[in-house]
Order: C-alpha cells, then structure tokens, then sequence
C-alpha cells in the first residue's frame, strides 16, 4: 500500500513539472557591417595611356671647314662629353690646321682696315679746309670700305673653325668614330660632317595614341601627368597642345602631343611613359566608396547607419575614378554608411558594426 502511494506521488510530480511553460530569452540577430563617414574629396576621370618623348627641337652642328677636330672643354676644363649642359654661344669644337694662317690674316686685314680709316679721317679734315679736292676723299672713302669687307670676310672665314650651339641645351650625340667611339682630337674632318647634337631637356614632347573614343573626350590644355618605372615615386606634369586632325592608317589611333616640364631632367628623348590624360575634374564634391553602392530595384542606393539600423538610400551619382564615386545628391557630409555586408541587407535592417 505504501508502496503504491509513493509511485503515485512521482506521477504527480512529473506532470506537474511537465505543465509548467519554459522562459527561454528569445536570440535578437544583428547582421555585422563595415562602416565609413562621407567626406569630400576630388573625383577625376582619367584616361590612361602610353607613349614615347622626343625633344621639342634640336641642332645638328656641321663642321665648315676641313682640318683636325679638336673638341673643347666645359669651364672646369674637361673636355666635352654626351649628356653634359651647354648654353648658348659656347664653343663646342674647333677646326685647326687653317687657324693659324686665318688669325693672321685677320690680324693684318684689321691693321689694314685701321690704317685706312685713319686715312679717311685725315683726306676729310683736309676736304674742310678746301685743301684737297672731293675725289681725294672719295677715293680714300672707296679703299676703307673695300678694307672693311675683307676685314670682314676674313673674320667669317675664321668663325667657321670654331664651331658654337645656337641654344642653351644638353649634347645628346657627338661624332664618333669608325669603331663607334667618340671621335678623338686631331682626326681629319671634312666639310659638311656632323659634329654634334644638341637639345633642350627642360621641355619635352611625349606622343601619346588614343583610340576614337577616347580621343573624343580630349582637348587642348588638359592635364596630363606622366610617369616612368624609373622614378616609381615621382610624378611629372604635361599639358596637351595638340590633337592630329587625322588617324593613324597603320594603328588606328589618333597622335595627342603632351608639353611636359623636365626641369630635373628626368626623361630623356626616346623614354617609354605612362600617362594620364586628367579628361574632367570635380573638386570638394561629396564622394562614396565604390564598396558603398549597391543597386536595387535598378537604382543605386546607399544603406546610411541610424542606430541599430540600417535606411535603404537613393543616390544620385556623377563623375567615378577607381576608388569612389561623385555623389550629387542623397547624402550629406558626416553621414556613416555601410561598405560590407550590402548584399544581405534591406531598408530598416537591424545592424552591428565592426571595426575592419
């Protein structure tokens, strides 16, 4: 008996306990993103493109007179090399064999020509003082302008040993020899020889080549900034002076012709560059991640932070680089809205933000 009445006290137990509700706390789920405030910055749209640089002009110095080069020397004396500076009216090289018998028969053509000026002034202090006749200072006059002229030959003759740049510049080529060196002093030169050539570096042309759409979206006086993989670090800067008219039957393309400032004269004629063509700038515009669009319905739109949730936005959008994009309207300035994550979410999305 007893033991019945234990075994119905269990029972009891159990279904009490069995009738009682559990309070289990329900889990609230908060999709984790990443965050950024909106700022402005500068959006630009970039054609990026290749090309080579030449020089925007140069002089091939000829040698005038035949003889024996001897090349000269820069002010701390040493004698003239490719790649050095020079400036206008330096003397690069000078002919010698002939030099000699030129500078003397300059020096006694210009005794010559003092002596009959000499004469001239003292016939026409005479015609003043009616003690000679006219024809006397006539005939002095005619001596002292034929004196001049072979004064003056003389002095050409002997300017075409001495062999000068017409502009400042660096020298790019010197005569060499036979065997490709440069050409040493004391070897025969002949009239007509090119001697050397040389050219401004601080100022350069870089040929660029774009195809017909991009070549429609350029015009005179855009930007360009130029690069090399010599000077990874380094960024030059160009702008376009002109556009050919026509394209290149064997390319296709069409030639952009860059100015581009080489003060430290980093290029040199024949570089292959990179470069790119600044077509459109906006500047101080409210700008997006690209990460932070995303389309729905066709539309892009942003999802801006409030709180623990996230406000499906419309944008408007303008110019894009490869990092961001211009917004024009739909957000302000300060304004914190999601990178990662978009993909899951919708407008009123409940949201935890991590830290990247």
């Amino acid at each position: 008996m007893n033991r019945c009445r234990v075994l119905l006290a269990i029972v009891l137990v159990i279904l009490v306990g069995c009738g009682q509700p559990t309070n289990t706390p329900a889990i609230d789920f908060l999709i984790p993103v990443e965050v950024t405030d909106i700022k402005t910055d500068t959006v630009e749209d970039i054609i990026f493109t290749t090309g080579t640089v030449r020089t925007r002009e140069n002089v091939v110095l000829t040698i005038q007179t035949p003889g024996f080069l001897a090349l000269a020397q820069n002010q701390k004396g040493i004698r003239l090399e490719e790649g050095m500076s020079v400036i206008s009216g330096d003397l690069i090289a000078q002919v010698t064999g002939e030099d000699a018998r030129l500078a003397a028969g300059i020096e006694a053509s210009q005794e010559h020509l003092r002596s009959a000026k000499t004469e001239l002034e003292r016939r026409q202090q005479l015609f003043k003082q009616r003690l000679i006749s006219e024809a006397e200072v006539w005939a002095a006059r005619t001596q002292y302008e034929d004196r001049l002229l072979a004064y003056e030959t003389s002095q050409r003759t002997f300017e075409k040993t001495r062999i000068t740049t017409p502009i400042d510049g660096t020298i790019l080529e010197l005569a060499r020899d036979s065997t490709g060196q440069p050409i040493a002093d004391g070897q025969t030169v002949n009239q007509g020889m090119s001697i050397a050539r040389i050219a401004p570096l601080d100022k350069l042309i870089a040929d660029l080549e774009l195809v017909g759409p991009e070549y429609a979206r350029v015009v005179v006086g855009q930007k360009v900034r130029i690069s090399h993989y010599a000077f990874t670090d380094r960024t030059l800067e160009g702008i376009i002076i002109r556009l050919s008219p026509t394209i290149d039957s064997s390319t296709r393309t069409f030639r952009v012709e860059v100015e581009v400032d080489n003060d430290e004269e980093l290029l040199r004629p024949g570089m292959f560059i990179q470069a790119g063509i600044v077509a459109k700038q906006a500047q101080d515009v409210i700008v997006v991640p690209r990460d932070g669009i995303t389309q729905r319905g066709g539309r892009n739109v942003v999802f801006v932070i409030e709180g623990q949730r996230v406000v499906q936005r419309d944008v408007l959008l303008g110019l894009a680089d490869d990092l961001q994009f211009e917004v024009s309207q739909g957000l302000l300035v300060g304004d914190r809205i999601a990178i990662r994550g978009l993909e899951t979410l919708t407008d009123g999305t409940r949201v935890r933000v991590i830290t990247p």
